[in-house]
């Protein structure tokens, strides 16, 4: 059996990568019968929805108005492209 500690580190990690069944089935059996650990996992749907629909309201979020390169990383495009005489 997984302890809470574990349970929510696996939640956490399931965001982010599909879990092997050897992970994904005891963490089922857990959440199944730990009410405070399916709690997390449902708390963390719904941030990672909310963040997902809006993106404007997460503060210090910053979208760009269009990308662009550094000056260096200019310049050393331009290097490269530029044929040597």
């Amino acid at each position: 059996m997984l302890s809470c500690k574990e349970a929510t580190r696996l939640v956490s990690d399931s965001l982010d990568r599909k879990l092997p069944f050897r992970l994904l089935l005891p963490l089922r059996i857990h959440l199944l019968l730990c009410k405070f650990c399916d709690r997390y996992r449902k708390h963390l749907l719904f941030i990672r929805e909310a963040v997902r629909r809006h993106p404007d309201r997460v503060e210090g979020h910053e979208e760009p108005s269009s990308p662009s390169l550094s000056p260096e990383a200019r310049e050393r495009i331009t290097r490269f492209l530029t044929p040597e005489d």
